[in-house]
């Protein structure tokens, strides 16, 4: 997929070889089962007309610029995804193309005819347009379908609109998967999703504290190890402890228990003090795993975990103790998850067997 990021500061316009192509504009946050049926009709009508699906989205989202304008944070969304986890799910569904818009002065007070002359036909030279059914866009969000149906009778390119999508009876929506990220319920949310929750990116370093909870010698380093990954937004929509499936390290999945979080009971110089934080530790470290890593660390690796089910809320422990019980306590309760799971995989298989 062709990342494009922003349209106005090209020396020299936008290219000919980038104009011509069937659009659908929104956040995407999630990319959930009400995306996907969107972006298969937008390729759909793609491949109709002969020219490339495109996406045009937009960072920050529009609700956190305005959050940050008014000095209200409250206002801003829950993020269900990372700019990373968004674009590799757009490519996995098939778009040719991605814009993305830096939402800020300029674009929040763009008059909606202007954005209409200079981005849609100007810049990108649509030749179809698709839009969800609640779309609104130029500043006081006063474009809705029917001026941008209007300018597309006068100018010569398409425009259709896309109603709600459903799972049995429910609106699939990113409110929808953001509520059910936020009550923990996990197997709603791979409903809605199609797929389950996921989180990507390198693995950073950390204070490398976690090692040293319950090693088995001083200096050993083999206790509670964790691949940390950075969320690289304030305010995600999931957090808490999580049983996990970490993807990109093995030739399989290694199950792990997961915090999704601030990490409340760490001290403030925390070197990722501050910032949202996936750790998380693999029940099982294969062997022969870390002799296949540079100096038997993951570091750097790029890696996607999985948060299959929400074991509970981040709690702060008084002290190292109460923490290295605490991690103890999660570690136990995941294996248990994953015994539970294999369990009713097994039984499943026997059934359909009979």
């Amino acid at each position: 997929m062709q990342i494009i990021r922003g349209l106005w500061n090209r020396p020299h316009g936008t290219p000919d070889s980038l104009r011509g192509c069937a659009l659908t504009i929104g956040n995407f946050d999630g990319v959930h089962r009400g995306h996907q049926a969107m972006l298969a009709l937008l390729q759909s009508e793609a491949r109709h007309r002969g020219v490339p699906s495109c996406v045009m989205t937009f960072e920050p989202h529009p609700r956190d610029y305005f959050a940050a304008l008014h000095r209200k944070p409250e206002l801003a969304p829950a993020r269900i995804a990372t700019l990373r986890d968004k674009l590799e799910e757009l490519a996995r569904c098939g778009v040719d193309r991605c814009v993305i818009l830096p939402f800020n002065q300029r674009l929040a007070g763009q008059r909606a005819e202007s954005f209409i002359q200079d981005t849609l036909i100007g810049a990108l030279g649509v030749k179809y347009v698709l839009v969800g059914d609640d779309f609104r866009f130029g500043a006081q969000r006063v474009g809705d379908y029917a001026m941008l149906d209007a300018a597309g009778a006068r100018a010569g390119f398409d425009v259709a609109r896309m109603q709600s999508y459903e799972v049995h009876g429910l609106r699939v929506s990113s409110s929808a998967v953001r509520e059910a990220l936020a009550e923990g319920r996990m197997d709603d949310v791979a409903a809605l999703l199609g797929r389950p929750y996921a989180i990507s990116g390198h693995v950073v370093h950390g204070r490398k504290l976690g090692r040293a909870l319950a090693e088995s010698a001083p200096g050993r380093g083999d206790g509670f190890r964790t691949l940390n990954l950075r969320f690289a937004h304030w305010k995600p929509a999931a957090s808490g402890i999580f049983a996990v499936l970490v993807h990109g390290l093995w030739t399989a999945p290694l199950a792990g228990v997961a915090n999704l979080g601030v990490r409340p009971s760490l001290d403030p110089d925390d070197v990722n003090g501050g910032r949202v934080l996936l750790e998380t530790h693999c029940l099982d470290w294969p062997a022969g795993l870390a002799a296949s890593l540079p100096g038997g660390e993951a570091y750097g690796k790029i890696v996607r975990v999985e948060l299959l089910h929400k074991l509970h809320d981040e709690l702060k422990y008084d002290s190292l103790d109460a923490l290295t019980q605490g991690i103890a306590k999660d570690v136990a309760d995941a294996r248990a998850y994953f015994e539970s799971l294999h369990t009713r995989t097994h039984r499943q298989t026997t059934r359909d067997r009979i």
